[in-house]
């Protein structure tokens, strides 16, 4: 079965090429973006801003080669890419937690963005605390993993 999902607008960030982007919003939680969602979809946006924070769902539009299995950008260790969060998926989905700092009309400003510049926004979705956050969930392979010295231009 195929679908087919239509860009319901585009994220704007400071990050223009993979090197310069880190690999999770909370590396760079002061980076700051924006989202432009398409006129035909604004009125959707009613209400997202009595909300801290939202899930943005986006397309890896340049995310290379898809390999099932390869190191990730934690480890030299190959892992499934269904056991880690690197960007070349089969279908190429990519999701942020990023904070809403505020809003203009059609145009959703954020902070703490892991996304390149450009990149087509699927769906949007309000970070829900109480819905959300599963206390006691395990952090599987990642537990033993720090963030420490990263090659040049990925933090």
């Amino acid at each position: 079965m195929k679908h087919s999902i239509e860009p319901i607008g585009v994220i704007h960030s400071p990050y223009k090429t993979k090197e310069d982007c880190p690999i999770q919003p909370a590396v760079r939680p002061g980076a700051w973006g924006s989202v432009e969602v398409f006129p035909a979809y604004a009125e959707g946006l009613k209400d997202v801003e009595t909300f801290s924070h939202i899930i943005l769902l986006y397309l890896f539009d340049r995310a290379g080669a898809v390999q099932l299995q390869r190191p990730t950008f934690l480890d030299d260790t190959p892992h499934g890419v269904f056991a880690s969060r690197h960007p070349c998926r089969p279908n190429g989905i990519g999701l942020s937690i990023v904070k809403l700092e505020g809003r203009r009309g059609e145009v959703l400003q954020i902070s703490g963005l892991d996304v390149l510049d450009g990149t087509p926004l699927i769906d949007l979705k309000p970070y829900i605390p109480r819905f959300d956050r599963v206390e006691g969930a395990s952090n599987g392979w990642v537990e033993d993993k720090t963030w420490g010295p990263k090659p040049a231009g990925r933090e």
